[in-house]
């Protein structure tokens, strides 16, 4: 997954400028529902990467052309901008350095119960299948192979900036989080119009 080249980063200082002159741009937050309700920015509306790639073509009945993207870091916000572009959505823009950047610059968070983020999941689970075929493969011939093959799905997931396991995490219950459906964020945008 690479960048388009003409994809317009926002820093956090000025997303906060925006924003506090009372005329700001329209947050979407792509990040699972789970943990949109950890912490989001004041504001944002939470579309999940998967339910905007679905349904972007209705979605852009319901935004203007002063949107700003959002996730953890700004690679799932780069990808739902890729999305948005492809459906025929122009001058989006992505918070550079995501949620983390904005909490790093002092922007105020929203936050819900805590819960671990898909990066530390995914460093959670990657690490325990590493170590516990490589202890195993000490008695039962071959098993380590598990292990590198999660080393290389890992290599592939930084070169291509997806994750597959992420992906698949992000579909357990503990990340879902309420509901968030079409009807919902349709809603949530018109009462903001």
């Amino acid at each position: 997954m690479t960048l388009h080249a003409d994809t317009a980063r926002l820093d956090p200082a000025t997303l906060r400028h925006l924003t506090q002159s009372g005329h700001g741009p329209r947050l979407l937050d792509v990040r699972t529902p789970g943990e949109f309700h950890t912490a989001h920015i004041p504001g944002s509306y939470n579309v999940p990467l998967d339910t905007l790639r679905e349904h972007r073509a209705e979605l852009l009945h319901h935004l203007d052309e002063d949107v700003v993207l959002i996730c953890r870091s700004g690679a799932r916000a780069a990808q739902a901008e890729q999305a948005l572009a492809e459906a025929g959505l122009p001058n989006l823009r992505v918070l550079d350095g995501g949620v983390m950047a904005w909490e790093s610059a002092g922007g105020a968070l929203t936050r819900g119960p805590e819960r671990w983020d898909l990066e530390r999941q995914v460093r959670l689970v990657a690490g325990s299948l590493v170590l516990v075929t490589g202890v195993a493969g000490l008695f039962v011939p071959g098993l380590h192979l598990i292990g590198t093959a999660v080393g290389a799905g890992l290599a592939v997931a930084a070169l291509t900036n997806t994750c597959a396991m992420g992906m698949l995490l992000s579909k357990l219950p503990y990340n879902r989080g309420p509901r968030t459906d079409l009807d919902t964020v349709v809603g949530a945008l018109r009462g903001a119009s």
